[in-house]
Order: C-alpha cells, then sequence, then structure tokens
C-alpha cells in the first residue's frame, strides 16, 4: 500500500472517476473531492450518475445547482439532474425560435423534444458548459460518473455531435430546429478541447481487486485512448488483507484480491496507481470518507453481537416461483456491480433445467454474459442488444422503407440526418420493444444495464406509450399493447431487484422501486448477492462488516414486495456453467446468530 494518495500529489482541474459499477467510484471521488477542499482547494464536486447516492453519503440534498456542503469549507457538490436539465434545454431552445414563432411552430418542436434522447442531450448539455466555462469559480471539477459503458458514451458524445453538427444546416428532432444546433455547436467544440487536453483532464479508472473489475477497466482504458483520453490513473479500491490467515474466509478473499492485482491485464500496468484498503465501515458521512485515502490504521469496532437472524430462500427458490409460468419477461435490475449478470444467467440456467425454453439477453453496454455462462447450453439462447449493431440495422430499415422515390441528393440528406447520435437511443429502445414482445412464447431473461442508464430506457418507454395513445385516441385504443403497459403487467413481467447487503446499494435499489413503482410497475422479488453472514469468518474487519449486512437485510424485509432470496459470497469465480449451478444448489441460507 502506498505511503500517501498520489493523485493528490499533482491533479488536473477536471477529474473524472469512472468503472464498473459497484467498484467505489462515489465513495472514492468524493474523498478526493474532500481532500482537495481540506487543503485549501476550492472544489466542485459533479454527480452524471442518474443513480447518484452522494445525498447519502454527504448528509445534504442534492440539486441542479452547487450547494455548499456544511463541515468542508471550500467544497460544493452538484447533481445533474436529467429532468431538470431538459425542462431548462427546452426552455431555451423554444427561447431560441423568438416572437414571430407561431404556436404550430413552437407545438412541434416542443413535441420532438419530449423523448428521452433530449433528456440525454441535454444532460450532456450540462456537462459540457462545466467544461467550457462553468467551472471556472473552482480551482477542480471532480466528476463522479455512471458506470463504465455510460460514462463512456457521455464522453464520446463531444466529438460525435461535432462530427454531426459541423456544416448542419437542417436542425436535429432531439436538439431542436437549426437555431438550436447552432447554440450548441462552440459549446460542444470546446467540451471536446478540454477533454482532450492532458494538462486540464485526468480520467481516474477505479476498480475492485477482481479480474472483471480490471479487465473491465483495461477496455475503458483503451477506449478511452481512443477518444484521445490520455492522461489516465488507476485506483484498485479496497484492497483486503486478512487479520488472521488461519480464517479461511479472510485468507481466501485476501488471496482472490491478490491474484487479480498479479494478473491486471496490460493496459493497466503503465498506468499510476493508488491502492485503497477494505474499511470496516461503508463510506457514509464526513468522518468515514475522510478516513478512506489515510493510511492510518483504523479502529476496527468490537465484534458485534448479532441477533438470530431468520433463514432466507436463495435462488433456487426464486427459479421454482419464476418457473410455476409457462413463459413471461424476467427483468434483473439494479446498481452496477451487485452482480445483475450473475444473477441472471443463473435464474436462465434454472429455468432450463426445469425444461423452460428462454432466451437470455442483455441492454448493458458493457455486457458480460457470454464470458459469465463460458459455455452453451441446450435450450438456453443468447444475445445481446449491441447499441452499434442495432442502430446500422435501424437506420438501414429506414433507408430501404423512404428512399424509394427520392433522388440521390434527398437519400444522402435522409442518410445524415440518421448519423446524429439521437439515432441510437430509438434503436436500442426498438430493440428492447422486440426482446420485451418474445417473452409471449417463451421465458425472457433480462439482464439490464445499470441503474441509471435503465431509468433512461423506462424513460424511453413511456414516451412512446404516450405516443401512441395520443395517436390512437378515438381510434380503437384500446387494441394496442405497448412495451411500458407489458411491464406493467404482473403476470407478463417480473421485475428482480439485485443488492448488495451495504447501506448504499440498497438505498439505490429501494429508491429504483419507488421509480418503478410511480410508472405502475411492481417489482417482483428482491435479491441480496455476496452475502458473508451464512460464512465462518471471525476476522475482526470482516466481522465489524456483518454487523451492517444483517442490518441492510432486515432493512430490505421492510420494504420488499417479499422475504429477499440470498446469495451467498463465494471464493471461486462465479464464471462457467458449474460455478453457476453450483449458486442453484445453495440451500436456504440459516442467520447467523451470535
Amino acid at each position: 500500500m502506498p505511503s500517501h494518495f498520489s493523485l493528490l500529489d499533482a491533479p488536473t482541474k477536471y477529474l473524472f472517476f469512472t468503472g464498473k459499477g459497484g467498484v467505489g467510484k462515489t465513495s472514492v471521488s468524493t474523498a478526493v473531492s474532500i481532500a482537495l477542499a481540506d487543503s485549501g482547494k476550492k472544489v466542485l464536486l459533479v454527480s452524471t450518475d442518474a443513480a447518484s447516492n452522494l445525498d447519502e453519503m454527504l448528509g445534504i440534498e442534492l440539486r441542479n445547482q452547487p450547494e455548499a456542503v456544511p463541515g468542508v469549507p471550500g467544497l460544493s457538490v452538484l447533481n445533474i439532474d436529467p429532468e431538470t436539465a431538459a425542462q431548462d434545454y427546452r426552455a431555451r431552445v423554444v427561447g431560441q425560435m423568438g416572437a414571430q414563432a407561431n404556436p404550430e411552430e413552437v407545438s412541434t418542436v416542443r413535441e420532438q423534444l419530449s423523448g428521452a434522447c433530449t433528456t440525454e442531450i441535454a444532460t450532456f448539455d450540462e456537462f459540457a458548459s462545466l467544461l467550457s466555462h462553468g467551472g471556472d469559480a473552482f480551482e477542480h471539477v471532480v466528476f463522479d460518473t455512471a458506470p463504465t459503458g455510460h460514462t463512456l458514451r457521455l464522453l464520446s458524445l463531444p466529438k460525435a455531435w461535432s462530427g454531426f453538427l459541423s456544416g448542419n444546416d437542417r436542425g436535429a428532432s432531439c436538439l431542436g430546429p437549426h437555431s438550436g444546433l447552432k447554440m450548441q455547436e462552440q459549446l460542444f467544440n470546446q467540451a471536446l478541447k478540454s477533454l482532450n487536453d492532458p494538462a486540464l483532464t485526468s480520467l481516474v479508472l477505479v476498480a475492485r481487486p477482481e479480474a472483471g473489475a480490471l479487465k473491465e477497466a483495461a477496455r475503458s482504458s483503451v477506449e478511452l485512448l481512443e477518444l484521445g483520453l490520455r492522461q489516465q490513473r488507476l485506483v484498485v479500491n479496497a484492497v483486503f488483507k486478512a487479520s488472521d490467515r488461519r480464517d479461511g474466509i479472510a485468507a481466501a478473499l485476501e488471496d482472490l484480491g491478490q491474484q487479480a492485482i498479479k494478473a491486471m491485464p496490460e493496459p493497466l500496468r503503465a498506468l499510476p496507481c493508488d491502492m485503497i484498503a477494505l474499511r470496516p465501515v461503508d463510506s457514509v458521512g464526513l468522518e468515514a470518507l475522510r478516513a478512506l485515502l489515510s493510511d492510518k490504521p483504523f479502529n476496527t469496532p468490537t465484534r458485534p453481537a448479532l441477533d438470530v437472524a431468520r433463514a432466507h430462500p436463495g435462488l433456487a427458490d426464486l427459479v421454482a416461483e419464476i418457473a410455476k409460468g409457462e413463459h413471461g419477461l424476467i427483468m434483473v435490475m439494479g446498481k452496477g456491480g451487485v452482480g445483475k449478470t450473475t444473477v441472471a444467467a443463473a435464474l436462465a440456467l434454472g429455468l432450463v433445467q426445469r425444461g423452460k425454453s428462454v432466451h437470455l439477453s442483455t441492454t448493458d453496454p458493457a455486457a458480460h454474459l457470454a464470458a459469465t455462462l463460458d459455455g452453451e447450453v441446450p435450450g438456453l439462447s443468447v444475445g445481446r442488444i449491441d447499441p452499434k449493431a442495432e442502430t446500422q440495422k435501424y437506420v438501414d430499415k429506414i433507408v430501404a422503407a423512404r428512399s424509394p422515390g427520392m433522388t440521390a441528393a434527398e437519400k444522402d440528406l435522409l442518410i445524415e440526418d440518421l448519423r446524429s447520435p439521437c439515432t441510437e437511443e430509438v434503436a436500442v429502445f426498438h430493440a428492447f420493444s422486440h426482446v420485451v414482445s418474445q417473452a409471449r412464447s417463451a421465458f425472457v431473461v433480462l439482464d439490464t444495464a445499470p441503474t441509471g442508464h435503465s431509468l433512461l430506457l423506462m424513460d424511453a418507454t413511456g414516451a412512446y406509450h404516450r405516443q401512441m395513445v395520443r395517436e390512437f385516441e378515438g381510434k380503437g385504443a384500446g387494441r394496442i399493447v405497448t412495451p411500458l403497459m407489458r411491464l406493467q403487467d404482473a403476470n407478463y413481467t417480473k421485475i428482480i431487484l439485485v443488492t448488495l447487503p451495504e447501506a448504499t446499494p440498497v438505498s439505490q435499489a429501494a429508491a429504483l422501486q419507488d421509480d418503478l413503482r410511480r410508472a405502475q410497475i411492481e417489482p417482483f422479488a428482491w435479491v441480496i448477492n455476496k452475502s458473508l453472514l451464512a460464512t465462518a469468518t471471525r476476522d475482526p474487519l470482516l466481522e465489524a462488516r456483518l454487523s451492517n449486512e444483517h442490518k441492510q437485510i432486515e432493512r430490505v424485509r421492510t420494504f420488499a414486495p417479499r422475504a429477499p432470496y440470498v446469495v451467498p459470497w463465494k471464493a471461486e469465480p462465479l464464471v462457467g456453467l458449474l460455478a453457476l449451478e453450483g449458486l442453484l444448489l445453495q440451500p436456504a441460507l440459516p442467520g447467523r446468530a451470535s
């Protein structure tokens, strides 16, 4: 472990923290922001994650404007809220139309700007503003970003939109008319310039000492290099060292971490690297966040006196419950890094073992389904909603439908319009709708993207539903069945919320449940993954964490629709058919008594 956190030695103005979900990006970025502010710097901490938990960590209400953090002079925090950003963006674009625009023209533009793609662009607009002149009042702007796939999309947008806007004098449906385009062009170009300046911007790849997280960090590093972002660093978070090697669980946990670090992918080896020790408590509150980067020994709480916990059903029990139906959509949702892909793959395998026909797919840009299964299973088909492939398929379909009768110039104009990055969002939604419809005759298990990205997809689903209802109003609207209606049908769709037995993931899963319920979608069950409660560890640090785990499981019981299903922590990597079958053979977990 380093004697100090070297990232703080010479930080650039803009610091982006990214990585696989669940690796601790928010904790590390917040701790770095606090440390910079404590050293006398003026710092703005920005969350670009729709599922951010900064409010819980800092104990303040996040807003779309900088808010001072009590107890940390010099630190302000800002949450880029997609809906607020979209409202502000629409108002600016409509305002650009001027008084000469008639009500019909204004109405048309408002309709164009009502989709999920405009929400993404508005979010990016806020982000780009901070990279141009919005961050001038601060010495450092720290970005706590969404999980990897969504972040790569965000960081690629300056280049994508700059290329699309160059010479475009027509407009784009999700940006508005030409006036809206020109309003954005200079902003996007400045954002691209700031991102590509190594003296201004650093990318901090955060990972845990786990093979999957480090592989994803390596992939991200390569993709960021392709975008021109060369100033990169690595932080390995939650590195565990056993207090007593005679404790088998503790020794196995330490060995897994060390093996992953020693086998670190080549793209990461040349990067400056900091390592952070696993702490006995969650990084919630200023005291815990200030201690996160310190190399001083931490006080381990005394061994907790746990109440006798109740028995908890396992994944096999959940499979049995789902298998009572003949078909349906199983959507596995949750925060990044909680193990959605593993749970989705295990559920699909369990259903196949019960004689069901199953299609397993993912909406996650950083998909890992094939690697998790690592084998073929009769009766199980595996797919992926690949944004690039789906976009090309969608473009080809639109061109084929509209181009007959067009001149060559008109066809070129159509293809140019479809180059808009908005097209990808529409294409992914259409692919998602198709996957949802497949559950009419078989089981479809869908491994979704991390929470924030999934909510944007849900927004698109809701927008499409409202559009269809308007179009069919008075024309037999009772005959239409939209994807949203299928998601709201408890007989058709079962939502499985996956979390870890930690405060932040549980809070985020609860917030996701609230969002779904507002859309009249009722979750079917919760899965609590990587539980240490069923182990016999007596390591002081792990035991301190068990006390919180017990509290979180009991907390879930208070608002989950049924008793949560619990998956134990396993020493071996959960990759391959045998490992997944092992999860399904796990009996119901006993509670752990003091």
